[in-house]
C-alpha cells in the first residue's frame, strides 16, 4: 500500500469529491481516511483488496470505509468514476444520510458486515452504472463552482446515491424500516466516543430496551452488534491515527480504546486485513503517491466521456 488518500488534502474543505478517470496503468494499492465510491464502467482491469483479486465488470460499484485499502491491476482503458464522501462530514452534515434505509446498507451496513474489512461490491445494472457515472462527471463540475452553488452538489450527490441504490439487484434492494430511534441513539452514543469502555449493558441501560433485545435490533438495522460496530469505528478511527500521527502503535490502540496492544493488533488486523505496523509502513512508504482528481495525469488519462 504505497499511500494514505488524506481528506485534507483532497477535499478543499468541502464534504464531496468527484472525478471520473480512465486507468491504462495499475493502480497500486491505497488507503483512504474518507468513504469511497468507485463505479466501474467500460473496459478491463482488476479489483485488489484484503478480499483478494477479482475481475471487474460494467456495473461493479466497490465502496470503501475510512481505513479500507484496494487497487487496480491489468487496467485496459478502464472507466471507473469515484464518489468520495468527508468521514468527517459523514458524522455531521451528511449525516442524515444514514436515515435513509437503502442508502445505509450501501454506505454502512454492507461494508462494516463482518469479514468484508470495510470493502463492499455490489452490482448494478450496465445502464444505472453508465448513467450515475455520467452524474459524478456533472458532480465533478459543479465541486469546481461549489462556493456558488452548494445546493447543487448535495442535489447531485443524492442522484448519484439514488441511482446506485436503484440499480440493485432486486434481490440486495433493503427493505428494511427506517432506523429505530433506540440504534440511532446508540450509534451517536458510539461515535461520539468510541474509546469509552462501553458495555451492552450500559448501552441498553441508556436506552432502557434488554441487553438481548438491544443487540437483536441494532443487527436488524446495522448488520452488526454495537460491540461489533463499536470496534469497526474504532478500526477506522485508528487507521486515520497510524497514518496521520508519529504515536506508537501501542497509544494508537489506547486512544481508540483498545488498551491492550496484542488485542489491538489482532482486532486491527481482523477488521482491517493488516496489523496496526503494517498498516503504517504500508501508508508511510516513499512510493509516487496517487491522487483521485487531481492531477489527472496520476491516474491515467481522462475518460474521454467526461469533458469537465
Amino acid at each position: 500500500m504505497p499511500a494514505t488518500l488524506h481528506e485534507h488534502a483532497l477535499f478543499a474543505g468541502g464534504p464531496v469529491l468527484a472525478g471520473v478517470h480512465r486507468l491504462n496503468p495499475d493502480i497500486e494499492p491505497h488507503a483512504h481516511d474518507f468513504l469511497e465510491i468507485a463505479v466501474v464502467g467500460t473496459g478491463d482491469g482488476r479489483h485488489v483488496s484484503s478480499q483478494g483479486e477479482r475481475p471487474l465488470q460494467r456495473g461493479d460499484v466497490i465502496v470503501l470505509r475510512p481505513g479500507a485499502w484496494h487497487g487496480f491491476r491489468n487496467c485496459t482503458d478502464l472507466t471507473v468514476a469515484n464518489c468520495c464522501l468527508s468521514a468527517q462530514a459523514l458524522r455531521a452534515e451528511l449525516a442524515a444520510l444514514y436515515d435513509i434505509p437503502m442508502l445505509r446498507r450501501m454506505l454502512w451496513t454492507d461494508p462494516v458486515a463482518s469479514g468484508t474489512h470495510g470493502v463492499a461490491i455490489m452490482t448494478v445494472d450496465p445502464a444505472a452504472a453508465e448513467e450515475a457515472i455520467a452524474e459524478i462527471g456533472l458532480l465533478e463540475r459543479d465541486l469546481k463552482a461549489a462556493h456558488d452553488r452548494p445546493g447543487r452538489v448535495l442535489g447531485r450527490l443524492i442522484t448519484v446515491l439514488g441511482i446506485l441504490a436503484d440499480g440493485r439487484a432486486p434481490d440486495r434492494k433493503t427493505l428494511e424500516a427506517a432506523v429505530h430511534p433506540a440504534v440511532a441513539a446508540i450509534i451517536a452514543r458510539l461515535e461520539a466516543a468510541p474509546a469509552h469502555p462501553w458495555r451492552l449493558d450500559d448501552l441498553a441501560r441508556a436506552v432502557n430496551l434488554d441487553p438481548a433485545y438491544l443487540g437483536r435490533l441494532f443487527r436488524q438495522h446495522v448488520g452488526l452488534t454495537p460491540l461489533g460496530f463499536l470496534a469497526r469505528l474504532r478500526a477506522e478511527r485508528a487507521a486515520t491515527l497510524l497514518a496521520h500521527s508519529n504515536l506508537p502503535t501501542a497509544r494508537v490502540g489506547a486512544a481508540v480504546g483498545w488498551d491492550d496492544p496484542t488485542y489491538f493488533a489482532r482486532r486491527f488486523r481482523t477488521l482491517v486485513g493488516l496489523t496496526p505496523t503494517e498498516y503504517r509502513r504500508r501508508t508511510r512508504s516513499t512510493a509516487p503517491h496517487i491522487q483521485l482528481s487531481i492531477p489527472a495525469r496520476q491516474l491515467g488519462q481522462r475518460s474521454s466521456s467526461s469533458s469537465r
